[in-house]
């Protein structure tokens, strides 16, 4: 990356697994024991990793997976909501503030996102998991957004903005207030589950479509994500804008000439991103 100051990327994070394969980020929660619960660690680390990634040249596509039976099952009752009882009002913000930038880090990051849910994913967990731009889940897996059963909002690191725009208003509010387990059919009838595959097939499905998007038209896809992100909410001018002004920028990309190119040639395209 010809645009970076200050140290490179960094080389190892201590609070999950971080492997990079031919494009393909891949973060694994690796806390099996306790359904990979988050502590303040991880939080941390995976804020820091979402504003890395964009100024690195050899991922455009990040997957989120844990181990285990489980994604990810919330905060860490015991590291994290017994030690936020003894903070201050601005300990608890300065908490918060960084659990949300998480969420906006996953909307924001100028690649597509792949959430592989193989178990429980409850809680923050869950959020992780929509605010991702593609969910598969194991047909074992369940989502529970259990914020109001621990006896705080359901409106929790941005949800209330992202889940009514995956699903409607009347079924977010549902889920948000009652906070009740969704099975991975459920998800999939809902729009929450992109696709549900049997346990065993679920990490060759995930490595197909990380693969799918590794190898296609990079640029297009980040920019792509960055309208339906920004969009939500412009008027329809502001998008109708937006959008010619993106658009004529892409025409003058390598990506659009080369499909033209395949096209006459015919053959399959070689993306570059550019």
């Amino acid at each position: 990356m010809t645009f970076r100051a200050g140290a490179g990327s960094t080389r190892a994070w201590e609070h999950f697994d971080l492997t990079i394969d031919a494009g393909v980020a891949t973060v694994t929660f690796a806390r099996p024991d306790r359904l990979n619960a988050l502590t303040f660690g991880v939080y941390a680390d995976l804020r820091d990793l979402l504003a890395e990634l964009p100024t690195r040249d050899d991922v455009d596509v990040l997957v989120i997976t844990g181990t285990g039976r489980g994604f990810c099952s919330g905060g860490d009752v015991h590291e994290i909501i017994g030690a936020l009882l003894d903070m201050d009002t601005r300990r608890l913000l300065e908490f918060t503030r960084m659990t949300g930038a998480v969420l906006q880090g996953l909307r924001e990051i100028p690649m597509p996102v792949v959430a592989a849910v193989n178990g429980v994913a409850a809680g923050a967990g869950a959020v992780i998991a929509l605010g991702a731009d593609v969910r598969l889940l194991a047909r074992s897996a369940s989502l529970q957004l259990l914020f109001t059963r621990v006896g705080l909002s359901g409106a929790d690191m941005g949800i209330a903005y992202l889940l009514p725009r995956l699903i409607g208003l009347a079924r977010a509010t549902e889920l948000l207030l009652l906070g009740e387990p969704i099975d991975a059919d459920t998800a999939l009838a809902y729009g929450l589950a992109t696709q549900v595959v049997d346990d065993a097939e679920l990490p060759d499905a995930v490595d197909a479509l990380a693969r799918r998007f590794a190898d296609g038209p990079t640029l297009a896809y980040g920019a792509t994500k960055a309208l339906l992100t920004r969009e939500q909410d412009m008027s329809l001018q502001a998008a109708v804008e937006t959008e010619a002004l993106v658009q004529a920028l892409l025409m003058t990309s390598a990506d659009h000439a080369e499909f033209y190119a395949a096209f006459t040639d015919r053959r399959e395209p070689e993306w570059e991103g550019r």
